[in-house]
């Protein structure tokens, strides 16, 4: 998203009058809070961009294009990709005789049906995770928050312009962006209260004298630790999706199903269909298909426990850190001694 900066020459303060201030987004970086409407407003802004800003950018050579903008774009082929794999499995039926295109009609609608599954699940589950981290330590390592880019212009009647990206405060584990939490005592506020709140949360204790520089350390290793579970539950969430897409009672919805809202009767049937479906193909998933013997009647099982058990067992493994041991200065310093040897 590219806005244009008025009044850049006064240090980047942007101590205009108001119309000017409102010109811009953001004037600085800035933390948001991590709610839906938020996540909403980011990812359609970011796709939208992925579809027509960046790649012209990258396409004319650009010299204000980056990386960012090089990732950013990673969601067109992602979404591309899956309509085409999608597509690639029932294409081809009308080609073939009719029993045979009855069968693969079913196989490549459940594939598609899969494929829906997985990219929706894989995001969604993430939040099994994080949320659980959020509420037990007060930690949300997903919070995002706004960059402001002072680009280069191009054209010399450009006089300044910016670019907003939108990043994850605990983005980099090793550079956190620790300045975004601080709060400003010129208004009245606490400076630490952000970590005093973790402090306390995780058990550091109360009206501590410097709590962000005990807290930082532990919130690293919660945040690299929610990270390695999120990814590996997500990926198990999505097989399982995958799996539940492939049950023998989607077919009764395939047979029904239309988009075609505007004949009611049969969206509403449908809908019914799909409610009743989605049941049974749960049941079918737990249980176990007809005729199925063994391990193989329990895989639905194992499958779902695999996933969930990830989630349980990431949040235990994320929250469970090693507190720095509160030693008394009355055990290390002698007040009797007159010298020390090291």
């Amino acid at each position: 998203m590219i806005l244009p900066i008025s009044n850049f020459n006064n240090k980047h303060n942007f101590q205009g009058n108001e119309t000017e201030k409102k010109k811009l987004a953001y004037d600085k970086d800035t933390l948001l809070k991590n709610n839906f409407a938020t996540r909403t407003r980011i990812g359609f802004d970011k796709f939208t961009n992925a579809l027509t800003l960046y790649p012209a950018k990258g396409l004319k050579g650009d010299k204000n294009a980056n990386f960012y903008e090089f990732l950013t774009m990673g969601t067109v082929p992602y979404i591309v990709g899956s309509l085409m794999l999608m597509s690639v499995f029932n294409s081809a039926n009308k080609y073939f005789a009719p029993f045979a295109r009855s069968k693969a009609g079913a196989i490549g609608r459940k594939m598609a049906l899969g494929v829906l599954f997985y990219g929706l699940l894989k995001p969604i589950t993430k939040t099994f995770v994080t949320q659980p981290v959020k509420w037990l330590t007060g930690i949300d390592t997903e919070v995002p928050y706004a960059k402001v880019n002072y680009e280069l212009p191009d054209d010399i009647s450009d006089t300044d312009i910016t670019s907003i990206e939108y990043h994850k405060a605990y983005e980099s584990k090793e550079f956190p962006r620790w300045d975004l939490f601080y709060k400003s005592e010129a208004n009245g506020d606490t400076r630490n209260e952000y970590f005093d709140k973790v402090a306390k949360r995780i058990g550091l204790g109360e009206n501590l004298n410097d709590s962000d520089q005990e807290v930082k350390p532990l919130i690293k290793k919660i945040a690299v630790k929610t990270d390695m579970a999120k990814t590996l539950s997500s990926y198990l969430w999505a097989a399982t999706g995958v799996a539940y897409a492939f049950q023998s009672p989607w077919e009764n919805y395939f047979n029904v199903a239309t988009l075609k809202f505007w004949k009611f009767n049969k969206f509403k049937h449908s809908l019914k269909v799909l409610k009743d479906t989605a049941v049974d193909s749960a049941k079918e998933f737990w249980k176990g298909q007809k005729g199925a013997k063994g391990w193989e009647k329990h895989t639905g099982k194992i499958m779902f426990a695999l996933a969930a058990a990830s989630s349980v067992l990431g949040v235990i493994n994320a929250v469970s850190v090693k507190k720095p041991s509160k030693s008394n200065n009355q055990d290390i310093i002698q007040k009797d001694r007159k010298s020390v040897v090291n």
